[in-house]
């Protein structure tokens, strides 16, 4: 009896669907032309967040109507092996930042040393070497940035 009902709604669902695409108020997948937006857009996730310290000063790099800030972030993993040594094993990431507002707090305040929260996306790309060659590169392409703490404000608290 179940199965019945299931079988029937699944039938006048696909008839439905098939209206809809003879009406042309579903596109089909086929679609040759770029410029219509799709009938269903599918969710996906790209979500990165670091908690680490910044491994160098950040630098402004890109063209000048379209700078981009660059700095390196460490995150560690630690672990114990069977024979109790312990191991620390760092990652280092390239971070860029192409908003305005925050590229211009990065400049200014980040530092190496701080301990930073990244919030971002990662991003593959290809860039050319000096030689001609293509290589590939991975970043975070950080949304936003919490800072921590600040340098010099962490020496003259302990003094």
């Amino acid at each position: 009896m179940y199965s019945n009902k299931l079988i029937r709604g699944i039938t006048a669902h696909n008839s439905t669907i098939k209206k809809l695409y003879s009406l042309n108020l579903i596109r089909s997948n086929r679609t040759a032309s770029t410029s219509e937006e799709p009938a269903r857009l599918e969710k996906t996730i790209n979500n990165v967040q670091l908690l680490g310290r910044v491994g160098s000063d950040p630098q402004l790099k890109g063209t000048k109507e379209h700078p981009v800030a660059i700095f390196s972030l460490a995150t560690h993993s630690n672990y114990r092996y069977d024979t109790g040594e312990f191991v620390q094993r760092t990652e280092w990431h390239r971070v860029v930042c192409f908003k305005p507002g925050l590229r211009e707090t990065i400049m200014n305040f980040l530092k190496k040393g701080q301990r930073v929260h990244v919030t971002g996306k990662i991003t593959y790309g290809e860039v050319k070497g000096e030689d001609g060659k293509s290589k590939s590169t991975t970043a975070i392409q950080a949304d936003d940035v919490i800072f921590f703490q600040q340098i010099g404000a962490e020496a003259s608290s302990r003094s």
